[in-house]
């Protein structure tokens, strides 16, 4: 890994992955939490919508911190209100579904602090030559701590039956996002320069022949489908099972095939193959839904989610590293790379919001098995579409 990234991408790789243990280890159970103590779809995704929407302002707002003063307070401060948030729902119990809304709005500041620092930072120590590596890393960081944490969270809560098992998995989670902080301090203070733009989305939308204009809807159509499957897949999972521990090893079977998968397309990945690539992963991420039609059973959840984990990197580090490859192709575009990160993750929230909405129209009404199935599939499709807009990018890098 020294050969190609140096010490602060692998010290930013270990912050990213302490981060993604902390939240891997409570994050895939919050949801279930909140079932249990309400047994509400409705409130499950106004929950999230808060986190969402949060998530986007947020973004937004800080955008001018981390631009003009120093972005290491903001990863700073967004890891300390993620621990804040599981300290929250630790002592508010089983009455955590009571402020579910206020819980998501935290939820989304939190992250929303972290990640425009972090990708700040990741454009910063990385360049087109070992971004895919770095995200192949990233990735493989990720799944390895699917791997591990929420098997833990699942044996420890079912164990432990119920609300023992949850205090102890948000305990956890709170001194592993201490660690992180304290890490981050190796992370070198990044000088500021230049005044932040708060009208430069909309200015890049607006103007004919901007590339953001293709772009922008190709990042909106990744955000639809992350906007359900990041929480509907482990709630049906454990919808279907009513078994903490099951959903713990479902998420290990799935984060082992995409640890394995990650590592082998992030070595693989070069720039000339990535429109074959997405199209691949698009595909097929859409085609692993179909066994749920048949039935929805967790043996049929597992062959959907190990096929979503074989395929998805064929798409997500291909996508990734070209948007951010376009944030750097000028010395102008480079300058304004915090405002064109918050464009990005407008995209994100934007098309998060119309898959969450879809949510909340369908599943409120009918939440049985099959209105989920054709949930998942409506929204999984629409990165085929992502992939159509973005690939003139992918055609131009194979020239």
């Amino acid at each position: 890994m020294a050969k190609t990234l140096d010490r602060q991408a692998v010290l930013l790789l270990l912050v990213q992955a302490l981060y993604g243990v902390a939240n891997a280890l409570s994050g895939t159970f919050v949801p279930v939490y909140l079932w249990k103590a309400s047994q509400s779809y409705t409130l499950i995704g106004w929950f999230t919508m808060g986190h969402y929407v949060m998530s986007g302002l947020t973004f937004y707002v800080a955008g001018k911190w981390v631009k003009e003063h120093n972005k290491m307070n903001s990863l700073r401060v967004g890891i300390i209100l993620s621990g804040i948030f599981y300290c929250t729902v630790l002592l508010l119990g089983t009455q955590a579904k009571v402020y579910y809304l206020p819980l998501g709005i935290l939820n989304g500041i939190a992250l929303g602090f972290f990640w425009i620092a972090f990708n700040v930072v990741y454009f910063e120590v990385t360049d087109p030559d070992n971004r895919d590596r770095y995200n192949g890393w990233a990735g493989l960081l990720g799944s390895a701590a699917g791997i591990v944490a929420p098997w833990v969270s699942g044996l420890l809560i079912t164990s432990m039956q119920g609300e023992k098992g949850y205090r102890l998995i948000f305990t956890i989670s709170l001194v592993i996002f201490s660690v992180s902080v304290v890490l981050s301090f190796w992370l070198k203070k990044r000088h500021a320069e230049g005044i932040y733009n708060w009208k430069h989305g909309i200015q890049q939308l607006m103007q004919k022949g901007n590339p953001w204009r293709r772009m922008f809807p190709a990042i909106a159509a990744q955000g639809v489908r992350e906007g359900v499957f990041m929480f509907l897949v482990g709630l049906t999972v454990y919808v279907a099972t009513q078994n903490e521990s099951k959903l713990g090893t479902f998420s290990l079977i799935t984060s082992l095939v995409a640890l394995i998968s990650f590592w082998i397309v992030g070595k693989m990945l070069k720039k000339n193959n990535r429109k074959l690539a997405m199209l691949i992963g698009v595909i097929m991420i859409a085609i692993v839904i179909l066994p749920l039609f048949w039935k929805v059973t967790y043996t049929t959840l597992l062959m959907f989610g190990i096929g979503t984990s074989l395929f998805m990197p064929l798409y997500i580090i291909p996508m990734t590293s070209r948007v951010f490859d376009l944030i750097g192709q000028s010395e102008e575009s480079a300058r304004e790379r915090e405002e064109f990160i918050v464009l990005r993750e407008a995209g994100l929230v934007l098309g998060r919001v119309i898959g969450l909405s879809s949510y909340l129209i369908v599943l409120p009404l009918n939440h049985s098995t099959v209105a989920i199935t054709w949930l998942l599939f409506s929204v999984g499709i629409v990165p085929i579409a992502g992939w159509w807009f973005i690939r003139p990018f992918l055609v131009e890098q194979q020239a």
